[in-house]
């Protein structure tokens, strides 16, 4: 299921929209139907399993990559994007790297090391590491110096791609803070791609969960709560009950909540203030998967309901619901032939 796009409203523009984005890399079809907001002084996240097409759209989004069909629309002037490796120039020094979108601006010499300098102070590069090249850092200093560089430009929008992932906890939470600084007082969007609940429940406003076989969107899960009021007990309980929502557990492909039914996962998440987007018609074909049809209803009909109600073939971890609640096994491709061509 592609979910409904939430409006947005006039006191949150939109920086970036993306409409109706298809991509194939040759006959493979890896986006389909994907639509997104990000607004000013927010961050989305695009959360889902390796492949489902997350990186693709965040090069899309940065203009890196054009799309086979669909629109991308942006109304910002710099953006910045920090990929998962560093990137970092090798034959260049510490400061001329955070300062390279400085030099490409004009700025003299001494003002961009003079600024680069501050910046490296900020995401805790010591002075002593100033005049090193890359190959003389840290897997963390080469990280930190790439996220130095992208702040140095002031960017409107922040594209990132599991920036934190080669972080350890400590470092991870300066980063996490530096990045909130930067959304909450300067008013920056971000983009961010993570396959770690924990980063998106910590960092984002919205979490646009994902699927793959073709990556399109599967949820959309908003959290009004400030970030700066997000401590760590915050976080990991609200993880929890995130990852016990139906939709999460089924893009991951993890076994049906200990509960046997995703109602009461679904009631507390909303009860703790995230609210799921578009996600009632999903979560109601999965419990009927889950539960079973009666006993005169083919496993044909179980997953058509499901076809129906995301206008998607079932995903691997639903069609096993269906499966096990059957007379007939049934695998997913099967149920979608059954009910005819279905897009996601």
């Amino acid at each position: 299921m592609n979910a409904p796009l939430p409006p947005a409203t006039a006191a949150a523009a939109p920086v970036l929209e993306l409409r109706g984005i298809d991509h194939r890399f040759g006959p493979e079809k890896v986006l389909e139907g994907i639509e997104l907001q990000v607004v000013r002084g927010e961050v989305l996240a695009l959360l889902g399993r390796s492949g489902c097409g997350k990186t693709t759209l965040l090069r899309i989004a940065a203009g890196l990559l054009a799309p086979s069909d669909g629109e991308v629309r942006v109304d910002f002037d710099r953006s910045a994007i920090v990929f998962q490796q560093p990137s970092l120039l090798p034959w260049q020094r510490l400061l001329d790297n955070i300062a390279l979108g400085l030099k490409a601006r004009g700025l003299p010499r001494r003002e961009r090391l003079a600024r680069a300098a501050a910046l490296a102070e900020l995401v805790g590069l010591r002075p002593e590491d100033h005049p090193k090249y890359p190959a003389e850092l840290s897997g963390g200093m080469q990280s930190r110096a790439a996220l130095a560089r992208a702040f140095a430009i002031e960017p409107a929008l922040l594209l990132l791609d599991e920036p934190f992932a080669a972080l350890d906890v400590g470092l991870r939470a300066e980063m996490h803070a530096l990045l909130v600084r930067q959304v909450e007082h300067g008013g920056v969007a971000a983009l961010m791609v993570t396959h770690d609940l924990m980063d998106a429940v910590r960092l984002a406003h919205e979490v646009v969960l994902m699927v793959p076989d073709p990556g399109r969107v599967h949820a959309r899960f908003r959290i009004p709560t400030p970030l700066g009021e997000r401590d760590d007990a915050w976080v990991y309980r609200h993880a929890a009950l995130l990852t016990a929502h139906p939709l999460v557990r089924d893009a991951f492909s993890l076994p049906p909540a200990p509960e046997a039914t995703s109602g009461p996962a679904a009631q507390r998440l909303a009860a703790a203030g995230i609210l799921a987007l578009g996600c009632a018609p999903v979560v109601a074909a999965i419990d009927a998967a889950a539960a079973g049809p009666a006993p005169a209803e083919p496993a044909a009909a179980a997953a058509g309901s499901l076809s129906q109600a995301t206008g998607a073939a079932p995903t691997a971890s639903a069609a096993r619901a269906i499966g096990a609640a059957a007379t007939q096994a049934m695998d997913a491709p099967a149920a979608a032939r059954a009910q005819g061509p279905a897009h996601g």
